[in-house]
């Protein structure tokens, strides 16, 4: 299983990468290998306000239907549209093409409460 170094994690399984003040949310490998085959993904609207912690949309695979929970507060950018139409790349490139949605991160500090990648293993190793 893949888990970049340069990324956050959190205990719901998504991951953060930020540039600078904006950043990218998506599953990890192993949430997307827990689900199965992804058959829908549910975004929401570019200028929604995300909390942390609260759902921004669902995933729907085979095996389940998942929330999708807001890493950090922030104000959603971008939505990745290639997943609307082809939500099996979340399967095949969690990391890269298969991100959910870009934003602009409203407070910096709730970083500190995202697992680094050694936390992140430890924590699905249990």
């Amino acid at each position: 299983m893949n888990f970049p170094e340069n990324l956050y994690y959190t205990k719901d399984h998504e991951w953060l990468r930020v540039e600078g003040e904006f950043g990218f949310i998506g599953i990890t490998d192993f949430a997307q290998s827990e689900l199965g085959d992804v058959v829908f993904v549910e975004l929401p609207k570019v200028g929604a306000t995300l909390e942390i912690e609260k759902t921004f949309g669902t995933i729907e695979a085979v095996k389940a239907v998942s929330d999708l929970l807001a890493p950090i507060s922030c104000v959603v950018v971008e939505v990745n549209e290639e997943i609307s139409n082809t939500p099996e790349i979340v399967n095949k490139e969690p990391y890269e093409k298969g991100w959910m949605v870009k934003i602009q991160i409203s407070n910096t500090s709730e970083l500190s409460s995202l697992m680094s990648c050694e936390a992140y293993k430890t924590f699905i190793a249990k």
